[in-house]
């Protein structure tokens, strides 16, 4: 069974506290769990993308450091993380054995060749957030289908305001815990853009 063996309680329980913010927007969804050496990356994705190229899609990142170097790169079920986290959160974590598969798994964003676009405050990050949540909520009858709920949501996520950041970044930070000290940075590379803050990273395409 591999073992991931966080820093210390504190490491431990930001995992566990991204994985129940995790499972508020993707509660079906898949984490994955990259580790090389002692650096542990994990990615959710928050919205989802459409059409073959996957425009819109939205992932978030978390990047923590483990005390035990580790080789790993497996997807699995959030909800099979969370029962392992209700019998006690440690620091050192079993990952489940049974591996899962998404499409936005086969999809990787650049590790290089980001160049700074603008820097944006946080405050004004969590406003677009709030905007588009009211408007999401207003937006949707109580007897819309899915494929109703699905258009608006990307309708308001897709859009870009005057900073050149889709929405949908926003939210997903917001959503993710990463909306922390006053200011985020944004990069592009090609399709992809990636915000930054230091409680973790957005990742749009």
């Amino acid at each position: 069974m591999t073992t991931l063996h966080f820093e210390d309680q504190r490491s431990a329980d930001d995992f566990a506290t991204f994985i129940r913010r995790a499972l508020r927007v993707a509660p079906d969804g898949a984490l994955r769990l990259q580790a090389s050496g002692t650096v542990l990356a994990s990615w959710v994705e928050v919205l989802p993308g459409r059409s073959l190229t996957h425009t819109g899609l939205t992932l978030g990142l978390r990047v923590q450091r483990l005390t035990q170097p580790a080789d790993l790169d497996i997807a699995v079920a959030l909800v099979s993380v969370r029962d392992r986290l209700a019998r006690g959160v440690e620091t050192v974590f079993s990952v489940p054995p049974q591996q899962v598969s998404a499409p936005w798994l086969g999809i990787s964003a650049p590790r290089s060749g980001w160049e700074p676009a603008a820097t944006i405050a946080v405050a004004r990050l969590q406003e677009i957030a709030r905007e588009g949540i009211a408007e999401v909520a207003v937006g949707t009858p109580v007897v819309a289908g899915a494929a109703a709920v699905a258009n608006l949501r990307e309708r308001v996520w897709g859009r870009v305001p005057e900073e050149g950041m889709p929405a949908g970044a926003a939210f997903a930070a917001d959503a993710l815990g990463f909306l922390v000290g006053d200011e985020a940075s944004w990069h592009r590379c090609g399709r992809w853009g990636r915000l930054s803050t230091p409680a973790g990273f957005v990742l749009t395409r």
